[in-house]
């Protein structure tokens, strides 16, 4: 019975379960008829709603071609319009320019009649008075000469003095603003150093063992040493200022050291040259910037300090650069004429002087060179060759320099002459020993009354030697002017050293 009533119940459910699919696929195909007709009538509206679209745009479009054909008819008329004024003008001008060589022709023709007639008239008028018509010309002129020649004469000279007095007047304006613009005070320099000592005792050790250390330090310096009974200091003579400084500041580190010897002696020197090298790129440092000139090159700069221990007249040559500069600067300001360009010409006007005694010419052809070394601008070469007026005037600023140069220099109290000339006397005096083979140094001392000249004794001899003194003696008598006597004398040392290993 329950099997039975299991197997009657799955029949049962079975029908059930077939019976419930099929409504539901009923339903679900009615579903899909519907959709199916919603996107039917959709896809109508759509297609519908692009016809409706597209018979718009045919619309606008076909009218936009229209207007364009119109747009086009019009400017096809007017070109064709502007053509035909063209042709009309052309026309107009062909016509026109036939009128205007008619009427140039006419022209040359009445002009050829002119010439002739006038021609004719000269030579009746020759005819009638005698006189060709040169002749007749300068006698014209001269009689107007005769009449008015006093009269131009003065009006001539008017204008002269006029002009004269104006051009005066205007250029002592410019200089002396530019001068009280601008006043540097000068330190008159000296050929000698005093330097202190502790006491008189050291005097000794300063001179040294036979005189060793005071000769190998005159020797390595080139300066004379002093030492006298004036208590408490020394002396140290020359001319040429950067000796002197290196020596005294090499001097004064040997007696706060206290070991005097010919070995020590050298070293210091060298320490002394490398501090003065030193306080020449800082002297260099503070001209350019005092004058306003900062865009020059570094070694140019340090060759501008150099003129810290150079004097012209007794004046300090760096000074006056600086002074000529700002002079400069201020005439060019009043002239309306480029002032950085005259500022930095009169700084480096003078640079030659710096290295003079290294090359041969005058110190102008030198500083050229120097600034042509630097690709220094060719305006400023050109505006201080002529300062001293070695070549002549190719510009205003050339013109510029040389008053400013003057100004500097003349003004009183800025320079000595005699003192400058004492200065290139014993320059001079170097010079001619040191013109002789195997000379190794010279220098001037004792005020010039002494020239004191070391030779390479490899290739001077005891016997050279005296003949050399002699025929250096012999040149400094025919060559140079001088009161008194001065004394040659000639050194030649041998110098061996050997190491211990």
């Amino acid at each position: 019975m329950v099997t039975i009533a299991v197997a009657t119940g799955a029949v049962i459910g079975y029908y059930v379960r077939q019976s419930i699919a099929r409504k539901r696929a009923g339903t679900i195909e009615a579903e899909l008829q519907k959709k199916i007709i919603q996107t039917k009538q959709a896809a109508e509206e759509i297609v519908s709603k692009a016809k409706e679209r597209a018979e718009t745009l045919e619309k606008k479009t076909y009218a936009d071609l229209e207007e364009r054909q119109k747009v086009l008819v019009r400017a096809e008329n007017r070109i064709l319009k502007k053509e035909e004024d063209f042709e009309n003008k052309e026309k107009e001008i062909v016509v026109k320019e036939k009128e205007v060589f008619s009427k140039v022709e006419k022209l040359k023709e009445i002009k050829k009649d002119l010439d002739v007639l006038k021609e004719e008239t000269l030579k009746n008028l020759e005819k009638i008075s005698g006189l060709s018509k040169d002749q007749a010309k300068e006698e014209l002129l001269a009689k107007a000469e005769r009449e008015y020649q006093a009269e131009i004469l003065d009006r001539i000279r008017k204008m002269e003095e006029r002009g004269t007095e104006q051009y005066e007047r205007k250029a002592k304006e410019i200089l002396s603003n530019a001068i009280q613009s601008y006043a540097l005070s000068q330190a008159q320099e000296l050929t000698t150093s005093s330097v202190d000592i502790p006491s008189d005792e050291i005097k000794g050790r300063i001179i040294g063992k036979e005189g060793r250390n005071i000769r190998a330090f005159e020797k390595a310096t080139g300066v004379e040493l002093i030492v006298d009974e004036t208590p408490g200091v020394v002396i140290l003579s020359s001319f040429n200022p950067i000796r002197r400084e290196i020596a005294k500041i090499a001097l004064e580190r040997l007696l706060r050291d206290g070991r005097i010897q010919p070995a020590r002696v050298e070293q210091e020197i060298e320490k002394a040259e490398e501090e003065v090298n030193k306080k020449t790129k800082e002297a260099g440092e503070a001209a350019v910037y005092e004058a306003g000139v900062l865009d020059l090159p570094e070694k140019l700069t340090q060759i501008l300090g150099r003129l810290q221990y150079r004097t012209s007249y007794g004046q300090n040559v760096l000074n006056h650069s600086i002074e000529v500069s700002l002079l400069a600067g201020v005439i060019a300001s009043e002239l309306g004429l480029d002032v950085p360009l005259c500022r930095k010409a009169g700084l480096l006007h003078d640079i030659g002087k710096a290295l003079d005694y290294k090359a041969e010419g005058s110190h102008t052809d030198i500083g050229g060179k120097i600034l042509e070394k630097f690709d220094i601008d060719p305006r400023i070469i050109i505006a201080i060759k002529s300062h001293h007026e070695e070549y002549p005037y190719e510009s205003v600023e050339a013109r510029i320099i040389q008053a400013a140069d003057q100004v500097s220099g003349a003004r009183p109290g800025a320079r000595k002459d005699s003192l400058e000339n004492y200065l290139k006397r014993l320059g001079d005096l170097e010079d001619i020993a040191l013109s002789f083979p195997g000379v190794e140094k010279a220098y001037a001392i004792q005020g010039g009354r002494e020239i004191r000249i070391f030779v390479k004794p490899g290739d001077i001899d005891d016997l050279t030697a005296h003949k050399l003194a002699r025929d250096i003696a012999k040149k400094i008598q025919e060559e140079l002017r001088y009161p008194g006597e001065i004394k040659v004398n000639l050194i030649r040392e041998m110098r061996v050293v050997e190491y211990a290993k």
